[in-house]
């Protein structure tokens, strides 16, 4: 996942799903370089945080942000879920 500048954000309903998904991606990064119980944890539940962002931006963000959310967290859950495969 691309790094996202965070000025690219402006003030509205769809800035909390992305914001989302960036802690979501530090969370991942951060538990596949380090992949403890408790990294792997927190990402799980930036995770189940992420997706409740992305499904309220659904119902009132921009179709764009929404797609761009949903293509990101995507990325995320297949990282999260390497990790969780190469854990057992």
């Amino acid at each position: 996942m691309n790094s996202h500048d965070s000025s690219l954000h402006s003030n509205n309903p769809s800035n909390s799903a992305l914001d989302s998904v960036e802690k979501l991606h530090r969370a991942v990064s951060s538990a596949m370089s380090h992949p403890t119980e408790q990294l792997i944890r927190q990402a799980e539940n930036s995770l189940s945080h992420t997706e409740r962002a992305v499904s309220q931006v659904m119902e009132q963000g921009s179709p764009n942000a929404v797609e761009l959310a949903e293509e990101l967290l995507g990325e995320e859950k297949e990282r999260l879920s390497k990790l969780r495969s190469s854990k057992k």
